[in-house]
């Protein structure tokens, strides 16, 4: 009954097809190949990637295939791709899912590497891979320049360090260190990551707010989504407003970004990190 109800839909939602009909696990493939013109037939969490990473923006017309860990695999079979894009993160299903197409799989995230420059390759590789080799090769170029621009434009404001972190609860924070994106990219634009410890590729494990005071000097850059509850209690907590760059009013808010994306992800934490009251009120870059 469910395999009726999806056929009779298929023919809308994967509108999108392609040379190749392309499924993709990964977000981080996922927007670099948004990025660099590719739509696939079917992606995961698709609302999640919509509210989260948010850009680029996926077609209406590319279905959902559910969770990332675990996809659904009726419908990924019905989607038909010819190729699947997943990485390192979801090696433990590549068995399962070379039995419906084979699997091209490339990583951005490892532990004690930055990671900017594998979301380079990684771009280059799906372009190589998928026939938007000069597009890609553009995009990693043009990405390169933003970066420069962008550093050449902050020189001024980043004379002291930053916290990059997401929020856990009213009491604990994530911190980003030198192997995450957030990392890697701050250390592009000039600044001085204040979270000297390691961080395995991603984030610290919750850690306790009075650990922001470690570097009094440090400003403080949040990585969007911040849970409902700490957005309503921090304002509030005489812990958070006792931290020194809380008192200065040198903490700033952003968006939320994807926290494992690629290219994608890395120009919108900079262009957000440059455009906002902290640093910049004026700057537009793409």
């Amino acid at each position: 009954m469910l395999a009726l109800s999806m056929a009779a839909i298929l023919p809308a939602r994967f509108a999108y097809a392609q040379e190749q009909r392309v499924a993709i696990i990964d977000w981080a493939m996922l927007e670099t190949a948004l990025a660099i013109g590719i739509v696939p037939v079917a992606a995961t969490e698709l609302l999640q990637f919509r509210s989260i990473a948010i850009e680029p923006e996926v077609p209406t017309g590319v279905a959902d295939l559910g969770l990332r860990g675990t996809p659904n695999f009726e419908m990924l079979r019905l989607a038909a791709p010819d190729i699947i894009l997943s990485s390192n993160f979801y090696e433990y299903r590549r068995a399962h899912l070379e039995r419906v197409a084979p699997v091209f799989s490339m990583t951005v995230y490892q532990p004690g590497t930055p990671p900017y420059g594998l979301a380079e390759k990684v771009a280059l590789g799906i372009g190589d891979k998928l026939g938007r080799a000069t597009k890609a090769a553009a995009y990693v170029t043009d990405t390169s320049a933003m970066m420069i621009g962008l550093r050449k434009q902050l020189q001024a404001k980043a004379i002291s360090p930053v916290f990059v972190i997401n929020i856990g609860d009213a009491r604990h924070f994530r911190a980003f260190g030198a192997d995450s994106m957030f990392g890697d990219v701050v250390a592009r634009l000039g600044f001085k990551n204040a979270w000297g410890e390691k961080s395995s590729y991603s984030a610290t494990a919750p850690v306790g707010i009075e650990a922001l005071a470690r570097v009094p000097e440090a400003s403080i850059i949040i990585v969007g989504p911040i849970p409902p509850e700490a957005e309503k209690v921090l304002p509030q907590s005489a812990l958070w407003n006792a931290l020194p760059a809380v008192k200065a009013g040198r903490v700033v808010k952003l968006q939320p970004v994807n926290h494992f994306g690629g290219l994608p992800a890395a120009r919108r934490f900079a262009r957000l990190v440059a455009g906002s009251s902290l640093f910049s009120n004026s700057i537009n870059n793409g």
